[in-house]
């Protein structure tokens, strides 16, 4: 988790506030360092801001989609794992969500995002 005593930073993206407390819990609780964006507009700018080793993004956002935020994130630096994260599985299927590192579907159970975190920021 920690490179040179420096946390790993974990941005997430998504409009639901109980998205943001409960993976703020348990990420940081895991040791990373989180910050967090409601939209797609205050994520890009979270992204140069904050230089993030990791996104967890949603898709379905007012505004500003995730897609769309993906494809910009990944314009700008192209190393960084970001993590689609959607309780409809069904984008899975989109093509667009192809250019992500991951796609978790939203459970309960956070196992799943977890082991993607963990696999993505241990090739860092």
């Amino acid at each position: 988790m920690a490179e040179n005593g420096k946390k790993k930073k974990i941005l997430v993206v998504d409009d639901e506030e109980s998205i943001h407390f409960l993976y703020r819990e348990e990420f940081e609780e895991e040791g990373y360092e989180v910050t967090s964006a409601m939209s797609g507009e205050e994520a890009l700018a979270a992204f140069d801001a904050d230089m993030p080793d990791l996104v967890i993004l949603d898709i379905n956002m007012p505004g500003m989609d995730g897609i769309e935020v993906l494809r910009q994130m990944k314009q700008k630096r192209p190393d960084v794992p970001v993590i689609l994260s959607s309780a409809y599985p069904e984008y899975k299927q989109d093509l667009a969500s192809w250019a992500s590192d991951d796609y978790i579907v939203k459970s309960f159970s956070l196992d799943e995002l977890k082991d993607s975190v963990r696999r993505h920021l241990a090739k860092k």
